[in-house]
C-alpha cells in the first residue's frame, strides 16, 4: 500500500532512471479524480494501444474518445521509447478486474489466472499505454523495450517495491491480451527490472523481509445503469426481469438504514425494494426528494449518498 507522489516528484522519478520524459500540456492536473479515488496505488499496469503514430496516439490517451473520457493512461511510451506523460491522478486505463491479482501483485508474487472483474483497478494503478497495434504483428522496438524497464523501474524504486508490482493488462482484466506482439518478452521485463533495482543500488539483504500488507478489502462497486434496468424492469414483471448483482448490494444497503428487512435482501429489484428505496430518497439523508423524484428508480445523487453511507461506490 502506498501513497502516490507529487506529480514533480513522479516526473523526476522517471527521468532520475533515464527515461526521457515530455510533459503535454496540463498533465499534472488532468486525471478523473472526480469519479472516484486514486490510491493507495499497488502496482503499475502496461497496456498496448491499438493506434498508429505517436501524435495521434498522444492525442487521444490524453483527451480520449465518445466512449472513454481521458486521460485514459498516466503516460504513453512511443516507439521510439520517449515517455509523453498525460495524466496524473485516477485515469480511465485499468477498468475492474480480479482481486486475487491485485492481492498478488500486493504480495509480489506471479498472478494468478484471471476470472473476474469486481475491484476497480483506476484506482490501485500506475497506467501505462504504448504505441502498438496489438495485431500480434507490430514489432516492440528495442528503444520501447528499454523505456518500459525503465518507468517500471523508477516506480518501483520510489515506493521500495519489486519487480512483480508490475503486470499487463491481459494478467489484469478477462479478455484483455495487451500488450503482446515481437520482441515483448514480460519475463525478460520483469528480469531486468529486477536487475536495474539490485545493481544500481546494492542493499545487504535483510534477514526476513516484512511482507507487503494485505489489502482492506475492496468496497463493492454498483453500475448505476444496470441498476437502473434492473429497478425498472423487475416491479413491471413483463418478460424476462433484468438481473444484476449490484441488486443484493444495494438492498444490504437499504436493510442497514432499516428501510428494507432482511427477507426481502434476495437480488429482486421487485416493489418491495422500490418501495425502500424510494423511503430512501424521502429521507433527508437520501437527499430528501418528493414526488417523481422520490419513485423508487435509483438516481445518481442519491445512489452515491447510499454507497457513501453505507461502503460501496458507483460507476455510471
Amino acid at each position: 500500500m502506498a501513497t502516490a507522489p507529487t506529480a514533480a516528484t513522479f516526473a523526476k522519478a522517471l527521468r532520475s532512471e533515464g527515461a526521457t520524459v515530455v510533459e503535454v500540456g496540463n498533465w499534472a492536473t488532468h486525471n478523473r479524480n472526480h469519479k472516484g479515488p486514486w490510491g493507495p496505488v499497488h502496482g503499475v499496469m502496461i497496456h498496448h494501444t491499438v493506434t498508429k503514430g505517436t501524435a495521434t496516439t498522444v492525442r487521444m490517451c490524453k483527451d480520449g474518445h465518445s466512449a472513454l473520457p481521458g486521460p485514459l493512461c498516466h503516460g504513453v511510451i512511443a516507439k521510439d521509447g520517449t515517455v509523453h506523460l498525460v495524466g496524473y491522478g485516477r485515469a480511465n486505463h485499468a477498468g475492474l478486474g480480479d482481486p486475487d491479482v491485485l492481492a498478488a501483485v500486493i504480495a509480489e508474487r506471479k498472478p494468478p489466472a484471471d476470472n473476474e472483474a469486481t475491484v476497480d483497478g483506476n484506482r490501485h494503478f500506475y497506467g501505462f499505454e504504448c504505441e502498438n497495434l496489438g495485431d500480434n504483428k507490430d514489432p516492440w522496438p528495442p528503444e520501447q523495450i528499454e523505456a518500459i524497464v525503465r518507468v517500471v523501474t523508477a516506480i518501483c524504486r520510489h515506493h521500495k517495491w519489486g519487480a512483480r508490482s508490475a503486470l499487463r493488462h491481459l494478467d489484469w482484466q478477462p479478455g484483455k491480451v495487451d500488450p503482446r506482439g515481437p520482441g515483448m518478452d514480460w519475463d525478460d521485463v520483469l528480469a531486468r527490472v529486477t536487475k536495474r533495482l539490485a545493481g544500481d543500488k546494492p542493499a545487504p539483504q535483510p534477514a526476513a523481509p516484512a511482507p507487503k500488507p494485505l489489502p482492506k478489502p475492496a468496497k463493492p462497486v454498483v453500475d448505476l445503469s444496470r441498476l437502473v434496468a434492473a429497478a425498472r424492469s423487475n416491479p413491471a414483471a413483463k418478460g424476462t426481469p433484468v438481473t444484476y448483482s449490484g441488486v443484493r448490494t444495494v438492498e444490504a444497503a437499504l436493510v442497514d438504514a432499516g428501510l428494507l428487512a432482511k427477507k426481502y435482501s434476495d437480488g429482486h429489484y421487485g416493489t418491495t425494494t422500490v418501495t425502500a428505496y424510494a423511503a430512501w430518497q424521502r429521507s433527508k439523508a437520501g437527499g430528501g426528494y418528493r414526488g417523481k423524484d422520490a419513485d423508487g428508480i435509483p438516481g445518481k445523487a442519491s445512489l452515491k449518498r447510499l454507497g457513501d453511507r453505507y461502503g460501496f461506490t458507483i460507476v455510471d
